[in-house]
């Protein structure tokens, strides 16, 4: 029941949610639900290809229910982690010889302002 109300949370809110907050989400409504169970879910979950991990940013573990081929993007300013589409070359690069190294996966992570972030900047500037 925990772990499928995990998987709900994590594919209706596609954020790039931490453990913590999908604890602090489902814990009200769950009120046996442990802050361990949901690591240890969400490791789970990653460990089985069901959810990606990622450590795109280095205060925060976060998830992703989009297991699909595709990049992500930081704003260093809000902290947002948005999916970017990856080129087709990019995508094939799984499939590739690797200096006799076999690849399982390959993570593209790209940090800087969000578009929404300069426009605010934008908004706020007297010229």
């Amino acid at each position: 029941m925990q772990r499928i109300a995990i998987m709900e949370y994590l594919m209706d809110n596609p954020i790039h949610p931490s453990a913590d907050d999908i604890y602090t989400a489902l814990s009200p409504s769950m009120p046996t639900l442990s802050k361990t169970t949901v690591y240890n879910t969400l490791k789970l979950f990653s460990e089985q290809g069901a959810a990606l991990m990622l450590t795109i940013d280095e205060k925060n573990t976060n998830f992703d229910a989009d297991t699909s081929v595709h990049s992500h993007f930081l704003c260093r300013r809000c902290g947002h982690i948005y999916d970017l589409k990856c080129p087709e070359a990019i995508k094939q690069v799984e499939n590739v010889d690797m200096d006799g190294h076999q690849v399982s996966e390959v993570h593209y992570y790209y940090k800087g302002i969000c578009k929404n972030c300069l426009s605010k900047d934008k908004e706020t500037r007297i010229d």
